[in-house]
């Protein structure tokens, strides 16, 4: 007549625990329904008291009004930013709560010294969290939502520390709208930039309210906004008359009247950048360059539907621009570009880049080097019309060029290049050509070859058709080199690339050599033999022939290098060595990315780099997830790339 008593936890997995046998006598059945009816009352206990809480009174049974008061005395940007954690609902309506609404205390006539020890404490906390590299805040993604941007005005800008804003994409359910930027308008007098990328959810509204609460604001990026339209932005334009760089690029709503009224009240724009705004025409452009012709120093014009008459307005009205970007622009012929440069107003322009215009032409091109004496930096890109003889007579206009990049453009060939050089400035430091499909090795040199002292830099990219004899006459025509790139030219072998550093006359101190396989470590060896006292940037970077030789070069010869990029070279455990081992090479970055020959056993030579490295990219090799780890403890103050 006995009872085994169970442990319940060895019950419920399977198991009995050993326990002694108790004998149990009858138990009366009133002494169960004693207990029963205590259980039932320490369950209904916390029921009880659940209820009670539930009606007694809160602040969350106050309106809006009555709780927006309360709220906006709240002292302290430290307690403010804890009571927008309560609720959504408090989060709101702090973040509608205006700089100038705050709730000042007053104090008092004898100050209480605990009192006065809390809020000096507290005003250090506020000033230390509003120290510059805390006055910008930054949204991306699925984090940028409503709640999180007006968390960031709570926390930051009702303290005055909150100058930039920046929202990259929006959450797709619960993005970024006119909300989120009424807390920010509201929150934020201080604000001096936003940007708005792919946020689609904001309309004028937002804008309207952005005006309205930041008369300081003086940089604006919209970006993929289809909802802003003309409405918004001459709300920025009356509300924000400080305003100096506006970049307005794939707004399907903006048209003409928005630009034009930026142009009459932003009297200190300075900067202005319009792309791809289909609705954008000739009255908007002009409208802008006209009315800030004093102070507008920038332009970059993409993908518009604008013609001539724009280019004409840009001509004679901007006096004050330096920097001119014009890009895909179909509709604006030869003319435009003729009159625009013979208009006379360009007079300080430095620098200048046109891409996808078909406007462009030799007279066009010849015109701006005739017109614009201050011309130093010319970019072509995709300009089909660009050719050898127009070279040589822009070559002989622009008489203070110092900078040529050309892109894309197949027409030109070798021999143009070198007319140029014969007929360039004495100023012309930098020269670069890329996927140019016309230059080509030339049959026989020209009678004459141009000796171009000047010229300090050479970019030779992705040029199929330039190999050894090309090579060797660049070598003999440019003794002054400091800066070499021939990424991309997977013809060259070392017999052209050894004339060339052979009549360098003045020390090459960057040279990128990306996607020579066909150079050797005979190559590079007479590089850094020649060039090491001079050399900080060497890059290799597919070059499948170079192998440990060259690094043994490298740490004998070169005593200023700072960055070596070997990814995807045939060196191995006993190259890192070497490296690790030169007393004179002091790397700041080394990359060692899809070295297949780099093994564990480099660890402890990579362990034992110098103090000076700040950079190391092992990835795509076999040292192993657990020997990187060692090697972050080991080189604590590098980062390691992997």
């Amino acid at each position: 007549g006995g009872l085994l008593v169970l442990d319940p936890a060895a019950a419920m997995f399977g198991g009995v625990r050993q326990r002694k046998r108790a004998r149990v006598t009858a138990v009366p059945p009133c002494v169960f329904a004693a207990a029963a009816a205590e259980e039932e009352a320490l369950r209904a206990a916390p029921a009880a008291k659940r209820q009670r809480l539930r009606e007694a009174p809160t602040l969350d049974a106050l309106p809006d009004g009555c709780l927006f008061e309360i709220l906006r005395r709240v002292q302290g940007a430290r307690a403010r930013g804890a009571s927008s954690c309560v609720s959504r609902r408090w989060l709101a309506l702090l973040g509608g709560i205006r700089a100038s609404e705050i709730k000042r205390a007053q104090a008092p006539a004898v100050p209480d010294l605990n009192q006065v020890f809390v809020c000096d404490d507290e005003d250090e906390a506020e000033a230390a969290s509003a120290r510059p590299g805390r006055s910008e805040r930054t949204l991306e993604g699925e984090g940028a939502t409503d709640v999180a941007l007006t968390a960031a005005a709570v926390a930051d800008g009702l303290r005055g520390s909150l100058e930039s804003v920046v929202v990259r994409g929006s959450h797709p359910t619960r993005g970024v709208t006119d909300s989120g930027l009424s807390a920010v308008a509201r929150g934020c007098p201080s604000l001096r930039s936003l940007a708005l990328w792919d946020v689609p959810q904001v309309t004028d509204a937002g804008l309207a309210e952005i005006a309205a609460g930041c008369p300081s604001l003086e940089k604006l990026d919209i970006t993929g906004c289809p909802l802003v339209t003309d409405k918004g932005l001459v709300a920025v334009a009356q509300g924000c008359p400080d305003l100096k760089t506006l970049t307005i690029e794939a707004c399907s709503g903006v048209a003409n009247e928005g630009l034009k009224a930026i142009g009459r009240c932003c009297s200190k724009l300075q900067a202005v950048n319009i792309k791809n705004c289909a609705y954008v025409g000739d009255q908007g452009v002009s409208g802008l360059i006209c009315s800030a012709t004093a102070s507008l120093a920038k332009v970059c014009l993409q993908g518009l539907s604008i013609t001539d008459a724009s280019l004409a307005v840009i001509g004679y009205y901007g006096k004050a621009i330096t920097n001119l970007t014009l890009t895909r622009l179909s509709a604006v012929g030869e003319r435009g570009f003729w009159v625009m440069a013979n208009a006379l107003g360009l007079q300080k322009l430095r620098c200048m880049s046109i891409t996808s215009c078909p406007g462009v032409t030799e007279l066009a091109l010849v015109s701006i080097a005739k017109f614009c004496p201050s011309l130093k930096q010319l970019y072509l890109r995709k300009c089909s019309q660009i050719s050898d003889g127009l070279l040589k007579d822009f070559a002989e206009a622009a008489k203070v060029l110092e900078n040529l990049q050309i892109e894309e453009c197949n027409r030109i060939t070798l021999m143009g290049i070198l007319s140029f050089l014969l007929n360039c400035s004495p100023k012309f430091k930098t020269l670069s050509l890329v996927k140019c499909t016309g230059i080509k090795d030339i049959c026989s040199a020209p009678a004459q070859l141009p000796v171009c002292k000047s010229l300090r830099s050479l970019t030779i990219k992705q040029c199929p058709g330039f190999t050894d004899a090309s090579l060797a006459v660049v070598g003999m025509i440019c003794p002054h080199l400091e800066n070499l790139d021939l990424s991309g030219l997977g013809a060259v072998t070392d017999d052209g690339l050894l004339p060339l550093i052979r009549s360098s006359e003045s020390g090459l101190v960057h040279v990128d050599l990306n996607g020579c396989e066909n150079l050797t470590d005979a190559a590079i060896s007479a590089l850094v033999k020649a060039h090491g006292t001079s050399l900080a940037h060497l890059s290799l970077e597919g070059c499948s022939k170079i192998s440990d030789a060259s690094l043994f070069a490298i740490s004998e010869s070169c005593s200023e290098l700072a960055e070596l990029d070997l990814s995807n070279c045939m060196v191995s455990d006993y190259g890192v060595a070497v490296l690790a081992s030169a007393e004179r090479l002091k790397l700041r970055v080394l990359s060692l990315s899809g070295c297949l020959k780099v093994t564990p056993k480099s660890v402890p030579f990579l362990g034992s780099m110098p103090a000076s490295l700040e950079g190391l990219n092992l990835q795509f090799n076999f040292i192993g997830n657990h020997n990187i780890a060692s090697l972050e403890k080991q080189l604590w103050w590098c980062d390691i790339l992997a």
